[in-house]
């Protein structure tokens, strides 16, 4: 929606649980001058009489915005906000939306900063995790020995599916905080350890977990375990994927495609890399797809598994800053498909164990430049009563800057 969508700016409330005795005059001037106000109906219900009209919020919110700004166009419109609006709130849709000159934020509070409050903890030492709109799944990059993590709960439900991943990991030791209500005359903190929790919680409430220092560590460093990952045998071993996504670079924000993607271990350690990065990896067996997405899911990975075989399937995928062909490398034009969907500074990572591969990588390392590197790691075994040096397959790496 273009910025000229309203007159004048939109003013965004930061609303905290104990609602108006909690606004600043700034705020409450603009509540009040408001001709329509728009809200969930928490949010509005904590607002005293007015002769604003009061709006809620239809679902899903993403598609409904944008009609109702359109269909409010020309008044005084006040948005209100949980907390912090520019802090995993609606503050941010909507400069995204109108553009930052067409918004207003007075914020309030946000849930974290009264958590760390309560708590004593430095916020910025403190991890914090959304699972308004993500899976569980997603703490498991975070779950370090001795981290404090915050998590912002999409309601009453995510204590215990918290509190049931951790036990899980081997984290049930974890200092495990809930705390309802923040800011409210009913505000509640209760602390136990993540395997005793079994309590009913008000839906308003936030987690905050202190991991022990002697947890089971597994690293958000390119090269986890080989073990880490449920396979039928079609992965990446763990020292040809740390050199491997070396060559890809993870930079926050940015998305791979793994094309062949196997058990997924390039994309998911791409997506650990950091909270903003993301990937699409493409399979074309779907038993492998569903091993992929499993995958993916016990390891905390953003990746989205797309179930066909390349280059077919790349057809109307988004824009990638980074691919790995990893499998299907000999299929006719998957090369030049790749090539011309990667953005420019993309990178392009192709491995290769068998000759027909390496004599195609060969050839497009002499048509696109490049490095080209050949890679061989040999493992202690027994032998006998001695011990000996097995051998791996060579993998060719190809890896080029677009």
């Amino acid at each position: 929606m273009p910025a000229d969508a309203i007159s004048g700016t939109v003013t965004v409330i930061g609303l905290g649980a104990d609602g108006w005795p909690g606004l600043s005059p700034a705020a409450r001037a603009a509540v009040e001058s408001a001709e329509v106000i728009l809200g969930s109906p928490r949010q509005l219900a904590l607002l005293p009489s007015t002769p604003s009209a009061l709006v809620a919020w239809s679902s899903p919110l993403s598609e409904g915005l944008p009609r109702l700004l359109e269909e409010h166009r020309g008044r005084q419109i006040c948005v209100l906000a949980s907390g912090d609006p520019t802090f995993h709130g609606i503050g941010t849709t909507l400069v995204r939306l109108l553009g930052a000159d067409a918004v207003r934020v007075i914020p309030h509070p946000s849930s974290v900063s009264l958590a760390c409050a309560r708590l004593g903890w430095a916020q910025d030492q403190v991890q914090v995790v959304s699972l308004v709109t993500n899976p569980a799944e997603r703490l498991h990059p975070h779950l370090q020995p001795d981290r404090r993590i915050l998590v912002l709960s999409r309601g009453a439900q995510s204590p215990a599916e918290v509190a049931e991943l951790l036990v899980a990991r081997g984290y049930g030791s974890s200092e495990f905080t809930v705390l309802e209500q923040l800011g409210s005359p009913t505000e509640r903190v209760r602390t136990t350890e993540a395997a005793d929790w079994s309590d009913a919680v008000d839906p308003l409430n936030v987690i905050a977990i202190r991991c022990p220092a002697d947890a089971p560590i597994l690293s958000t460093v390119s090269g986890l375990p080989d073990d880490a990952y449920e396979h039928d045998g079609q992965l990446t071993k763990r020292e040809v994927r740390a050199v491997t996504l070396s060559r890809l670079a993870p930079v926050p924000g940015q998305l791979l495609w793994d094309v062949g993607g196997g058990a997924g271990s390039i994309a998911i350690e791409w997506s650990r890399h950091h909270p903003s990065c993301r990937a699409i990896a493409v399979e074309r067996d779907p038993d492998r797809a569903k091993r992929l997405e499993r995958n993916a899911a016990a390891l905390g990975a953003a990746v989205n598994v797309v179930e066909g075989a390349a280059p077919a399937a790349l057809d109307g995928l988004e824009q990638p800053d980074a691919i790995f062909i990893g499998g299907g490398a000999t299929a006719s034009g998957m090369v030049d498909a790749c090539w011309n969907a990667l953005r420019p500074g993309g990178r392009l990572v192709a491995n290769g164990v068998t000759l027909e591969t390496e004599a195609l990588i060969a050839q497009w390392y002499k048509t696109f430049g490049g490095d080209l590197i050949r890679l061989q790691v040999q493992r202690a075994s027994a032998v006998g009563g001695m011990t000996g040096w097995r051998p791996a397959m060579p993998v060719t790496i190809w890896s080029v800057t677009k």
